[in-house]
């Protein structure tokens, strides 16, 4: 785990000398071009990075903060210099801000600044029994699997509550020891209660009590990734059955708590259909003009920035052009909605900048046609 280093504090005198000096140098040197900034410390220490549409005006902004508590007054307060690199286009900013961010991970940036402060992903915990959990983003799970975006949260933890619940799959503390039968143990143990009211009432496989065997509760839970990808139908069948054997029995009011569940599983299946056809659709090469200097095409696919290369402009050119982009196309990618963490940022990032700008879909071209996917359903 990296060590955080404890922050350079300059005397107030240091620090508004430092800022003079570094507002001469933005007058004198900065242009209004897209680009990436880095603000760092006396000791070398990179404590905030940014980007810019304008970038000049945007750094005399920092010199304009009106009270010491605003957020760039205190960077102001850290800082001893200022670094900056121009870029072609704002696009081109927003990715080199994100790579800069979670390389270097400024302590004065703040996590989720992107616009997408409204979604969530369910995250899969591993362990003895894996289980699902509701996330903001990737946290420092690297090597993590994760189904999203969603909107809202609190929606999401209720259909996945259900999911839960039909398949009876724990949602308990990740810590919280797991017990199978067949596990051997060198001590006699106690007899085990399993202090869970979802078990005891039957919601909850038990597998913390020794009720289930690890090979049921696994199947169990692949059972519900199948669900979430698209592959089967298995929680809504049998909830569904649930509903008819009640209504069957005139216990109308359980009947109408089993629609419910119903109806929130399947919101549930149908904002994730709609995910993976945004994703899916989020393919293409796309070629912003840039503002100052040559243009930069992106090569898309599934929302991800797999490559970025000079824009063509001879016949020659064209031609290895295309022929990178059919190399990156080409491979078959297994479309079952995950996304892996370390791709969630920029996932997020490109589907926020064409929801904010759908007319930049227009310098978009495609290239990979839907057959060269590797559908799970």
């Amino acid at each position: 785990m990296k060590r955080q280093r404890p922050p350079f504090m300059p005397s107030a005198a240091d620090a508004e000398a430092r800022a003079v000096e570094m507002l001469g140098h933005v007058k004198l040197n900065a242009r209004d071009l897209p680009g990436v900034y880095e603000m760092r410390s006396a000791d070398g220490e990179i404590i905030y990075v940014g980007k810019a549409k304008k970038l000049r005006t945007r750094l005399l902004s920092y010199f304009r903060a009106e009270y010491p508590a605003e957020k760039g007054a205190r960077i102001l307060r850290e800082a001893a210099e200022i670094q900056w690199e121009y870029v072609p286009t704002e696009f081109a900013s927003l990715l080199e801000e994100l790579k800069r961010i979670k390389r270097y991970r400024p302590r004065m940036n703040v996590a989720g600044k992107r616009d997408a402060r409204h979604m969530a992903f369910i995250r899969v915990a591993r362990g003895e029994a894996a289980s699902f959990r509701v996330v903001r983003d990737s946290g420092h799970d690297e090597g993590g699997i994760f189904y999203g975006p969603f909107h809202g949260a609190v929606q999401l933890e209720e259909a996945l509550r259900e999911l839960n619940d039909a398949l009876g799959l724990r949602d308990c503390a990740l810590d919280f020891k797991m017990h199978f039968p067949e596990q051997q143990t060198l001590f006699a143990e106690p007899p085990r209660t399993p202090g869970c009211i979802r078990h005891e009432i039957g919601k909850c496989l038990g597998p913390c009590a020794g009720a289930v065997r690890r090979e049921e509760y696994h199947e169990r839970f692949a059972l519900a990734q199948a669900f979430l990808e698209g592959a089967n139908d298995v929680p809504v069948a049998a909830l569904k059955r649930a509903m008819d054997e009640a209504s069957g029995r005139l216990e109308f009011e359980r009947a109408a708590s089993l629609r419910d569940k119903i109806e929130r599983l399947q919101s549930l299946r149908a904002q994730f259909a709609r995910l993976r056809f945004a994703v899916e659709s989020l393919s293409f090469v796309y070629t912003p003009p840039a503002v100052e200097g040559d243009d930069v095409s992106y090569v898309i696919r599934r929302g991800r920035v797999r490559e970025a290369m000079p824009a063509p402009r001879t016949a020659e050119q064209r031609r290895a052009f295309d022929a990178r982009v059919t190399e990156i196309f080409a491979p078959a990618e297994r479309i079952e909605g995950t996304v892996p963490s370390h791709e969630i940022d920029e996932l997020l990032l490109v589907s926020s900048w064409f929801t904010r700008f759908p007319k930049e879909f227009e310098r978009t071209s495609a290239f990979a046609p839907a057959a060269r996917e590797s559908r799970t359903v």
